[in-house]
């Protein structure tokens, strides 16, 4: 009989162990998209990242008969929890092998973890949080990832029913070309805007970036307060992920709108560098780098991040302005299809409209959960 282990990572072989084992599970998915090995150590390390600030984690292996088979991560975000008044353990980073026994015991581990803790729901995944990856795929196999979304096995989602776990949500992924058939009557909708409303709009200024994040920030956290599973970005999370940015953005991707002396909306897109980080095999170093920076005009696709506007004008319009414009800066640069993601399933005003300006779901995720109590 097969001798199962799971430990806590308390070593630098075991990090490592955990960060490229997935290199193992993936051998034969070829839509797989490695992750930068570098930018992954900057996430999970707590003095690093200010997630870490109002959450706390513990990453487990799992091994059979000595060999590693799995991974996990067991994460606390404070600031759910005292958001949404619930008590919820976090699973993510989750890998595995097609192993009911592995799954289940890596999924035990982190529910012991969070019982420990006061905690009475196990949740995920979430890489960490849902401001960051989270979900398993669940439709949508055939075609690989775009940035900052997960893929994973197919049977993920089967070992998770099997080990109790439920669904807690599903998320929507809507992909758009250049010919898509409602643009004439997008134009009409947004011609009638301009003649009614008084926005002005404008792309980042990276010459102030922080500065330009803080907006965002606030803009997106009025926007989204009313979501489920939100968690306000604090300011130090988004200097974070400005300074992952700064490199990567396409300031024509990222657009404000103002009203009144005062911002009032985005829109962020991001190009989608998997289809160039794929041949990195995870790695910047020596000759990464180079190759990311060299082909990056290659690139045809981007993903729509999020679109934010304050509640005080979110029945105004803005939203097609804001879209009009990141659609013709993405075509001007030469961009040919576009990802809308992620979107709650549940979320019927943001998901008609992403469907009236030409999206059509293509991918959908699943976030599962159980009662540990």
């Amino acid at each position: 009989m097969a001798v199962i282990t799971v430990d806590g990572v308390k070593n630098r072989k075991d990090f490592k162990a955990f960060l490229t084992f997935p290199w193992k599970v993936y051998r034969d998915y070829p839509n797989w998209v490695p992750p930068l090995l570098l930018e992954m150590k900057e996430k999970l390390n707590k003095k690093k990242n200010p997630f870490f600030e109002h959450a706390d984690m513990e990453l487990f292996l799992a091994r059979k008969d000595g060999e590693v088979s799995g991974r996990i991560a067991a994460i606390i975000d404070y600031h759910h929890n005292e958001r949404h008044q619930e008590k919820v353990v976090f699973f993510g980073l989750y890998e595995s092998y097609n192993d009911l026994e592995i799954a289940r015991a890596l999924l035990e581990k982190v529910a012991d973890w969070g019982r420990k803790r006061g905690l009475e729901i196990l949740r995920g995944p979430m890489n960490l949080s849902m401001n960051d990856e989270c979900a398993f795929l669940l439709e949508g196999f055939e075609e690989p990832p775009v940035i900052m979304m997960p893929y994973n096995p197919p049977y993920y989602n089967e070992l998770m029913e099997k080990a109790g776990l439920v669904k807690a949500k599903d998320l929507f992924a809507f992909k758009m070309t250049r010919d898509h058939e409602t643009r004439e009557k997008v134009r009409q909708v947004i011609e009638k805007v301009k003649s009614v409303t008084s926005f002005s709009l404008r792309t980042i200024d990276m010459k102030k970036i922080y500065e330009e994040v803080k907006i965002v920030a606030d803009i997106y956290n009025r926007a989204w307060a009313n979501n489920w599973g939100f968690v306000p970005w604090t300011e130090n999370e988004m200097k974070f992920m400005a300074k992952r940015l700064k490199s990567f953005a396409d300031p024509q991707l990222v657009i404000f709108a103002r009203h009144r002396g005062k911002e009032v909306g985005f829109a962020f897109g991001l190009p989608n560098y998997n289809e160039i980080l794929k041949d990195l095999n995870g790695r910047l170093f020596p000759f990464g780098l180079f190759k990311l920076l060299k082909n990056r005009k290659k690139i045809k696709g981007m993903r729509a991040v999020v679109f934010g506007v304050v509640p005080e004008v979110q029945h105004t319009g803005l939203a097609y302005l804001l879209y009009d414009q990141l659609e013709k800066n993405a075509l001007a640069r030469g961009y040919e299809w576009a990802e809308t993601s992620w979107q709650l399933e549940d979320n019927e005003a943001i998901n008609r409209f992403t469907t009236s300006i030409g999206g059509k779901i293509y991918k959908k995720y699943r976030i599962y959960e159980k009662k540990i109590v």
